[in-house]
């Protein structure tokens, strides 16, 4: 089995910061692109930001230049440093990870549990 857990949520004030993590674990072979999606009250999920396995890395045009992706591949961890917080950003956040659990299939998709970030005064 393959979990993602996610931490560092909260309440924030507008122009605040937070920093998520997600850690994978269990039986891996190896993580390709891991990545962080949003969902806010009334809203479909929606993609946020992801990073491969190279670092390559790709925002969704209203966090450019205030939310941070990096990652740790010797721990299997990805990294959200959200800044300049907006009342907007308001949603539960969801990691997501492609997955291999093994060399011979193909990667599975992991979602973690999700961690609500509030952005209010």
């Amino acid at each position: 089995q393959v979990q993602l857990v996610e931490s560092g949520g909260g309440l924030v004030q507008p122009g605040g910061s937070l920093r998520l993590s997600c850690s994978a674990s269990g039986s891996i072979f190896s993580v390709g692109t891991m990545g962080w999606y949003r969902q806010a009250p009334g809203k479909e999920r929606e993609f946020v930001v992801g990073i491969t396995s190279g670092g390559v890395t790709n925002y969704v045009d209203s966090v450019k230049g205030r939310f941070t992706i990096s990652r740790d591949n010797a721990k299997n961890t990805v990294y959200l440093q959200m800044n300049s917080l907006k009342p907007e950003d308001t949603a539960v956040y969801y990691c997501n990870a492609r997955i291999n659990t093994t060399p011979y299939e193909l990667a599975n998709n992991y979602w973690g549990q999700g961690t609500q970030v509030t952005v209010s005064s």
